[in-house]
């Protein structure tokens, strides 16, 4: 009787609390990714309907209720888009050529320290590093 009783305990501690908790904290990150995603879908709406109001124009009144469906469409035009490739050149240095762009100003912020202890890259010359990365990105 006894060894059913801790088979039973154990296994509802171990067990079901880890799901329990495995829920739980995906909570507060779901609410914050839902949050920011409100937040530019409003501030677009706002944008374009000031954006109107300036210059007299009629607003986002036909894409839906009250222009709600205009971001939707927007993206979607944008992810149906034809990507052009050059005729002539390098095909394969013209795709890769966004990606070593990001990568380039990623790459950059390994010098930036995020703690006392916490360097992701500890370079003797992080800013010179950085220097040269300002000074050639920012145009």
């Amino acid at each position: 009787m006894i060894i059913e009783v801790e088979t039973i305990n154990s296994f509802s501690k171990s067990e079901l609390l880890k799901e329990v908790y495995g829920l739980i904290w995906i909570l507060p990150i779901l609410t914050l990714l839902l949050g920011i995603t409100i937040q530019v879908l409003v501030i677009v709406w706002l944008e374009r309907e000031i954006s109107a109001s300036i210059q007299q124009r009629i607003g986002l009144e036909y894409a839906g209720p009250l222009g709600l469906l205009q971001a939707i469409a927007d993206e979607t035009k944008l992810l149906l888009k034809e990507d052009i490739l050059p005729s002539r050149g390098e095909i394969p240095l013209f795709s890769i050529g966004p990606s070593v762009a990001v990568i380039s100003i990623l790459l950059s912020f390994l010098v930036i320290p995020l703690g006392y202890r916490f360097v992701l890259a500890d370079l003797s010359i992080g800013v010179f590093f950085m220097d040269c990365h300002f000074k050639y990105c920012s145009y």
